[in-house]
């Protein structure tokens, strides 16, 4: 069975910093392309970002980009969003999610998320 276990979310202050950390079991993640998704309270799922298979080409959504950090460790099969001088916006369920997709239907595997609040 393959699973994604999303972790590290909670509640920070604007300005703040989280790091979300995404395991699997079943597959390893390094060998593939990955993603973070997010849905906001009332809204869609969005992705956020995502790293190539080969880890050195990383994408982010052009409203977190230069705040957050998407990463790896092969040794841990881990995936890492480092989240940066967060805002209220940033509020939402975080997933991680298998591949990189233009179409966010395409998505077929993620985790069951972890929460992100932010607020003062």
């Amino acid at each position: 069975e393959v699973r994604l276990v999303e972790s590290g979310g909670g509640s920070v202050q604007p300005g703040g910093s989280l790091t979300l950390s995404c395991t699997s079991s079943g597959f390893d993640l390094s060998k593939t392309a990955m993603s973070w998704l997010r849905q906001a309270p009332g809204k869609g799922l969005e992705w956020v970002s995502a790293i190539a298979y080969d880890g050195v080409n990383k994408y982010y959504e052009k409203f977190v980009k230069g705040r957050f950090t998407i990463s790896r460790d092969s040794t841990k099969n881990t995936l890492y969003l480092q989240m940066d001088n967060l805002k209220p916006e940033d509020t939402a369920v975080y997933y991680c999610a298998e591949g990189y997709y233009s179409i966010i239907q395409d998505y077929f595997n993620w985790g069951q998320g972890t929460q992100v609040t932010v607020s003062s």
